[in-house]
């Protein structure tokens, strides 16, 4: 019987005695006894004897070796038979068991390509394997598989030939109905997968209807792919036709994996919580009801994480943020907890929230609603005149939050000075005024620390009553929003310090600078424009800061922006303190958003622990921190990739009734098969085929972010200017397709770095 790690009973002294010499050699030995009442050998003992017998090994030599007794062969067999699932070892057609790297055998991920082909993404590194059609034939995308090298093709990439599977990483696949000739099949959504699902026959005496061409389903996998058949299902759940209305959230979910409805556990544990804030719940909190603390965020936000309160302090400021205290409600190992850190993160679709947590806490008892009592966690920090944090405390408190404002009534009332909004703020001008002057500090502070600043513009979706796109918009951040986001990096950065100062293990939010080959391809495009990043080898954020304020004003700005911004590294969660590149911080972690993301609820629950001299830990150990980390970095990502998709297939949606309009535009990405280009106004993106760039051919220059025509000289560059008109939308692939009118570079421009067309900042 398996049991927990650390409480499972030592083998008693006459237990003991009866392991043979050969088991008690095992170099786990204490540990495999700490985990199990009847402990077999580990599974670094095995691997150890197919090491030094090197060769394959039938089981009856195996438990010879290690001296299994007969009672232990069927719980033995399992313990091999998991070692074979995680790829650790193979059984040979004789049946006999080896290690996979003998036989030259690679174990790693399946990743598919939409045309048919893939990759064997290898476990422990290196170069990935290609996967030629035929042999994807076996796999589908996010199968785990074990690959020998067959060859090399005419690319000069390694070949090679699937020799086992794994693990299966499918078993529900959303896709569209297809009936040909009377059979049905699935055609997956994610075009990763790009084997047919045929639709196995509904058994005698279902009376479940046969799924209809066109509709929207989820199959489960009954059979999975083999060399000589496709993959069959049945059908799951039908989710109706795909232009209905929200459908594309819908298929989204499915195809990323998004948890997106509540355990009946973590449900019966929210209803158990009071609906409002109890006097047993204020003891031992500090009571800050009587400051005008607010909170300020979107017009469309529900759920409020963070209220702010600024008062002057004699020539500096006194900060207080205040966040709702989720972990008083979410305890750790509960079912609520558990569903928490799957989900990982709130997502955030058009017209649709998926949260963290369910409605009664995140826009309920843990949103800091306007005129209620809420629990918080207050970071109080004192700050100079010149935006230095001199000194901070953290502690639990209750609060009354005096206001719900926005950043658009924040603005109007400080800058545009509205009578209806100045109206609304009423009292809370004066501590407006002086939220915005402690902002003016920390800007300077910012630029002095030397933080990255991009200019980018984000944009939003305005629908009609239908559910559809009616026009696509720039949303403008204004500086409300800048005073809030320099309130939550001053108490973040004051949470990470909390905590690396008393030692306590955290997830910090780390964004290391550009790779050596990052920085040398960036330096060497730099060049053409008479340009060059200091800092040699090892540059910081100031001096990315600095070459941004050499080129303001350029016409050439935001293609040189972008290429600087695609020389970094993408940000993650990681209890490895290296610092976070972009806003120049030795030490950062987020600590403001509980709500919608889980990383902020443990270090909540870490600087509780620190305040009473105890510990915390998600997991076993520090170990725990590395693997949550991981765990919510691609959570984040799988979010993001979401997103994506249901915007994109909005965008489709919207463009595919102005097909032959013309649109100006600027090259927002440079491939080897074309150009994608950004129209000004529709923000929306859209391909220029290669072949549709004139009679010539044209070279990809990746360090340059340039297709350049062999014969005529003609160049297509990042940012450059041009003319396109819509030529195809397909909504089944997301894909836009443009061709080239003209482009609006003087003549001669694509020959001149120093000449690129003007772009407008998106």
């Amino acid at each position: 019987m398996k049991l927990g790690p650390g409480n499972g009973p030592k083998p008693d002294a006459r237990m003991a005695k009866n392991l043979s010499k050969v088991r008690q050699r095992d170099p786990q030995y204490e540990r495999e006894c700490a985990k199990y009442a009847h402990p077999l050998p580990s599974r670094e003992y095995v691997l150890q004897l197919f090491e030094e017998q090197g060769v394959p090994l039938a089981f009856e030599r195996i438990v010879s070796e290690l001296d299994v007794q007969p009672d232990e062969h069927e719980e033995f067999m399992r313990r091999l038979g998991a070692m074979t699932r995680d790829g650790q070892i193979i059984r040979n057609r004789k049946g006999d068991w080896l290690i996979p790297d003998k036989a030259d055998l690679i174990r790693g991920r399946i990743e598919g390509h939409p045309d048919g082909y893939g990759f064997l993404v290898p476990d422990e590194g290196g170069g990935d394997l290609f996967i030629g059609e035929h042999e994807m034939a076996k796999v589908l995308h996010g199968d785990r598989a074990l690959a020998r090298v067959v060859g090399i093709d005419r690319r000069g990439r390694r070949e090679g030939k699937i020799v086992e599977v794994i693990e299966r990483g499918n078993l529900r696949v959303v896709g569209r109905v297809f009936v040909e000739h009377g059979v049905s099949f699935v055609v997956a959504e994610n075009r990763r997968i790009t084997q047919d699902i045929l639709v196995a026959p509904a058994e005698k005496g279902s009376r479940a209807e046969r799924p209809k061409a066109g509709q929207v389903v989820v199959i489960e996998l009954i059979e999975q792919p083999s060399k000589h058949a496709k993959p069959i299902g049945r059908i799951a759940e039908v989710l109706g036709n795909y232009a209905d209305p929200g459908m594309e959230i819908e298929i989204a979910l499915r195809k990323h994996e998004l948890p997106f409805e509540f355990s009946r556990q973590a449900l019966a544990e929210t209803r158990k919580l009071p609906d409002e804030v109890r006097a047993s719940d204020r003891k031992g909190r500090e009571d800050i009801r009587d400051l005008p603390l607010v909170t300020i965020d979107g017009e469309t936000a529900r759920d409020f994480d963070d209220a702010v309160f600024c008062a002057r302090q004699g020539r500096g400021y006194r900060l207080m943020v205040a966040i709702a205290d989720v972990s008083h409600y979410v305890k750790a190992g509960t079912a609520l907890d558990n569903e928490s850190q799957e989900r990982g993160n709130s997502v955030y679709f058009p017209r649709r929230v998926i949260p963290m947590l369910p409605e009664k806490l995140s826009n309920g008892l843990c949103s800091i609603n306007p005129q209620v009592d809420r629990l918080c966690m207050v970071c109080d920090m004192d700050i100079s005149a010149a935006g230095k944090i001199q000194h901070y405390r953290f502690y639990p408190a209750v609060m009354h939050s005096k206001a719900r404002l926005t950043y658009s009534e924040v603005a109007a009332a400080l800058f545009d000075h509205d009578a209806a909004a100045l109206d609304k703020i009423g009292p809370l001008l004066a501590q407006l005024q002086t939220l915005d002057a402690l902002y003016r500090a920390l800007a300077k502070a910012r630029t002095t620390r030397g933080a990255i600043d991009f200019e980018t513009v984000e944009t939003v979706m305005e629908f009609d009553d239908n559910g559809k796109i009616a026009r696509i918009v720039p949303y403008a951040r204004n500086d409300a929003h800048r005073i809030i986001e320099e309130c939550m990096l001053a108490a973040n950065v004051c949470a990470s310090d909390f905590l690396a100062e008393r030692e306590h293990p955290a997830l910090y939010r780390v964004h290391e600078g550009p790779t050596e080959e990052k920085l040398t391809r960036l330096r060497e495009f730099l060049k053409e424009f008479g340009l060059d990043l200091s800092g040699g080898n090892d540059p910081k954020a100031g001096d990315y800061a600095k070459l941004l304020t050499r080129i303001k004003g350029r016409p050439d700005m935001q293609l040189l922006q972008t290429v600087m911004l695609r020389s970094l590294r993408q940000a993650v969660y990681s209890p490895d303190n290296v610092g976070h590149f972009g806003l120049a911080y030795e030490s950062y972690t987020h600590f403001t958003s509980p709500i919608r993301r889980y990383p902020d609820l443990l270090i909540h629950r870490a600087i509780k622990a620190a305040l009473a001299s105890e510990r915390y830990s998600p997991g076993d150990g520090d170990e725990g921190w590395e693997a949550i980390g991981m765990h919510c970095s691609q959570t984040e990502r799988r979010a993001d990739e979401a997103t994506r998709d249901v915007t994109n297939w909005l965008k489709c949606y919207y463009m595919q009734d102005r097909i032959g309009e013309a649109f100006a535009g600027s090259v927002s990405a440079v491939v080897p098969f074309g150009i994608f280009v950004a129209l000004d106004d529709v923000y929306v993106e859209g391909l220029v085929h290669i072949s549709e760039l004139g009679s010539d051919y044209f070279h990809y220059d990746d360090a340059r972010h340039e297709l350049q025509g062999e014969r005529t000289g003609k160049r297509y560059r990042l940012a450059d200017r041009v003319q396109v008109q819509l030529v195809r939308v397909d909504l089944e692939t997301t894909k836009i397709d443009f061709r080239l009118l003209t482009d609006e570079r003087p003549s001669g421009a694509g020959n001149s770095p120093s000449r690129v067309g003007r772009r407008k900042s998106r």
